[in-house]
Order: C-alpha cells, then sequence, then structure tokens
C-alpha cells in the first residue's frame, strides 16, 4: 500500500498515539510506503529519505503502486514561498509551508480534488552559494522536535530542508547526515554551506549546522540562529560560552 500527504503538515510520530513523540513531520505533497495499518494508524516510509513513523490514517490519501512509482521518476517540485496557497473548486484555500511537494499535482490520477498552485516553485540543482540565501528564511523559526518548516524546525530538518530546496539530498536525522560527504580536517578547509556536526559527551552527534563565511554557522538550537564556529564548536557571544562541542566537518557537494 502506498499514499500521500494531502494536507498542510501532518505529524509523523513515534508510535501509534497522539500523545506519542513526533519524529518528524510529512509535508503536503510527499509520498510514502504504508508499512503496517491498525484501525485509526499506518505506520509509513517516506520515499524522500525512508523515514518511519505512524501517522493518523485520516490524514493522507491512498495511491495505486504504479502511482507511487510514477512519483519516484518526476523531478522533484517544491513551493519556494514561505507560506503559499493550494486552491481548488469550491472556494477551498490551503495553505502549505515552504518546501511542500507539488509533483503530483500534473497527475489527475492522484490529484483528485483538482488541486492548483500558482505561487514561487523551485526545482533542480542550484549553485552551492545559494544554500545560505535559503537557510536565512529560516531565520527566527522556533526549534521544534520533529519538526521542517519555518514555523518550527528542528536541526536536521533545517538542514535537509535548505539542501532538498537547492535539489541536494540529505537524510533526516544529524546522525545519520554525518555519514554523508567528505570529512575536513579544519574549520579554513570548509566554505559556505558545508556541515558542521556536533556530539555530546558520550560521542553520539546530536546536533548539526550549516557554515556560513567569516567562521559564522547557522543551526536550530532554540530558534534559528547565527553564532560563532571555531575548533572548540558553537560560541554564543549573548551567554558567553560554547554551547556545543564540534565533532567533524562534512563537504556534502
Amino acid at each position: 500500500m502506498f499514499g500521500i500527504c494531502n494536507l498542510a503538515i501532518i505529524p509523523l510520530r513515534a508510535e501509534p498515539n497522539d500523545r506519542s513523540e513526533i519524529v518528524s513531520q510529512v509535508l503536503f505533497g510527499e509520498h510514502f510506503e504504508v508499512l503496517e495499518q491498525l484501525k485509526q494508524w499506518s505506520k509509513i516510509k517516506l520515499q524522500y529519505d525512508q523515514y518511519e513513523g505512524w501517522v493518523d490514517l485520516k490524514q493522507y490519501q491512498k495511491i495505486s503502486d504504479s502511482e507511487y512509482k510514477h512519483l519516484n521518476t518526476d523531478a522533484i517540485v517544491l513551493n519556494a514561498d514561505l507560506v503559499q496557497y493550494i486552491t481548488a473548486p469550491h472556494n477551498l484555500l490551503m495553505p502549505i509551508p515552504l518546501g511542500a511537494s507539488l509533483s503530483f499535482l500534473n497527475h489527475p490520477e492522484i490529484n483528485t480534488h483538482n488541486f492548483d498552485f500558482e505561487g514561487l516553485k523551485t526545482s533542480g540543482v542550484k549553485p552551492k552559494s545559494n544554500l545560505i540565501n535559503i537557510a536565512f528564511t529560516y531565520l527566527n523559526a522556533p526549534y521544534l522536535w520533529g519538526g521542517k518548516t519555518p514555523f518550527g524546525v528542528d536541526c536536521s530538518g533545517l538542514t535537509q530542508m535548505v539542501y532538498k530546496l537547492n535539489g541536494y539530498h540529505l537524510l533526516r536525522d544529524a546522525g545519520q547526515q554525518s555519514t554523508q560527504g567528505e570529512a575536513l580536517s579544519f574549520i579554513e578547509e570548509s566554505e559556505p554551506g558545508d556541515l558542521a556536526f556536533f556530539d555530546n559527551e558520550e560521542g553520539k552527534i546530536i546536533h548539526v549546522g550549516i557554515i556560513m563565511e567569516d567562521n559564522h554557522i547557522i543551526h536550530a538550537s532554540g530558534k534559528v540562529r547565527i553564532d560563532r564556529l571555531d575548533h572548540l564548536g558553537i560560541y554564543n557571544a549573548e551567554i558567553n560560552r560554547h554551547t556545543h562541542k564540534l565533532r567533524v566537518i562534512k563537504k556534502i557537494i
């Protein structure tokens, strides 16, 4: 079985329960495989990053095996506005966030609601220099565990969505993302758009941010913010101390 998100944003939960932890979000237009079905819940695996979790079965539309395969081969087309509206007959207006997927709108057999979109779209690979421009779109977004939008985002959700909007593929969690790309030995070797990863006392990678010019970093910690980066880690000038311990710098592209 397969499905597609036909609402703005739905929570992806760790367990089939409304009180369960939100591990990620499924944005409008994202499609997935249904791995398991209960009375009110479906365990799904997102096609884009293979991330798994539970969604309320009232919050998505079922699609066929052939429709799922068609979407897999389509070019990724995303909403490029901070927030934009999907329209449909009978005066339906539905806001969708930055990074929502629009590819399925061209498939009448999937787009059964006759959704239409007239906003700004983005598709294809952009120059690496554009990563920071897109990251600024999320500046001051509140930190939200599992979040993937400018209205609430976690550290790896920020990096994944910034890369996705520029045509590059990242996995979902910071630990997963740290397995991608080429490790650099020094901050001085890095360039804007590279990723810096940070670990805890047990050595587990728990945080990621996007390196900027002049030893700065944009990352989600409390909110999406810009701080200093040095060989020890992230230095927050507001509280005059390091907040995250640097583990590795990766050049993804």
